[in-house]
């Protein structure tokens, strides 16, 4: 008997399918995990495991889904972040996990259609360019022009996954000495060259203003991401998470100003708009079916 009441509290206890979108909703709005608990009145480990249960759903959905693409014109940016604490703070913070300090997440994105057709969350070494160029290759069906900024990873990266099927220019700032007046300001902006590396790149859409602004639209939308904060990931697996979830929702929910339809839409990956109960939905039919308490009764009575 005591074993059923058991089983019957853990079904009662499920959390309801409108209180999943809830959380998610708040999560890619850019609100704190701690802050999305207190307002969907739930703990903060609920809302990391649904956080965890969201990103693994979302980033297999896109892997599968974001294939056999016809992107033009291609950009890559990296962004910093932190796990834990920062570099310079690691040796000094308590029980920091192995993989404490800065992080870059890299990103590939389609300036015409604004679609986000991959990333990769690693340091800032060749191993990780060539992981995000492989990977971009293995999505894009034709020959495009891609433009990266002067990181100089980016040179064996591109030649390792496109050899010469590619069109290569690296857009090169130099920036001047912000001085301690701007030490939380953008540097001024010196110059601008632009370098062409493989293949025949139209120079003129040599550009990465459009990565440059997905930069902001990723530290507006991720509590994690935003700078000058206490805001951070303690594990790199909820940087994971928290990424996978906010392109889904880039990508397939929120419909871009310009464009008027998702980027997903544009590039003729879906028909349709996505909601966030489209992201619950898909955690739940991933998630494991828990047995009915009838069916613990039953065996309760066969047993006795």
């Amino acid at each position: 008997m005591v074993a059923v009441l058991a089983i019957e509290l853990r079904v009662m206890n499920t959390l309801p399918f409108h209180k999943k979108t809830l959380i998610l909703k708040l999560l890619v709005e850019g609100m704190s995990m701690r802050a999305t608990s207190r307002v969907a009145d739930v703990s903060k480990n609920t809302v990391a495991k649904l956080l965890r249960d969201a990103g693994a759903v979302c980033a297999a959905h896109q892997d599968a889904a974001l294939r056999g693409l016809t992107c033009r014109r291609i950009e890559v940016d990296e962004i910093w972040s932190f796990i834990y604490a920062k570099a310079k703070n690691v040796q000094r913070a308590k029980s920091a996990p192995p993989e404490a300090g800065d992080v870059w997440t890299w990103v590939a994105m389609d300036a015409d259609t604004k679609l986000v057709p991959t990333w990769r969350i690693g340091d800032r070494s060749g191993m990780t360019a060539i992981d995000l160029m492989d990977d971009l290759r293995s999505r894009i069906e034709n020959r495009m022009q891609l433009t990266t900024d002067g990181h100089s990873a980016y040179l064996e990266a591109v030649e390792s996954a496109f050899g010469g099927d590619v069109d290569y220019a690296m857009l090169i700032k130099v920036f001047g000495d912000g001085g301690p007046d701007t030490r939380h300001s953008p540097a001024e902006r010196m110059s601008i060259r632009k370098i062409r590396i493989e293949g025949d790149p139209d120079m003129s859409d040599a550009t990465t203003s459009h990565i440059e602004r997905q930069n902001l639209t990723m530290r507006m939308s991720m509590r994690r991401f935003t700078r000058l904060t206490n805001a951070f990931s303690k594990k790199i697996e909820s940087l994971h998470h928290s990424v996978a979830l906010h392109f889904f929702n880039y990508n397939f929910c929120r419909l871009h100003q310009t464009l008027r339809v998702t980027p997903a839409m544009e590039a003729g990956v879906t028909e349709r708009v996505w909601e966030i109960s489209d992201i619950a939905g898909l955690v739940e039919a991933g998630a494991p079916k828990p047995n009915r308490p009838e069916t613990y009764r039953a065996r309760d009575a066969a047993a006795r």
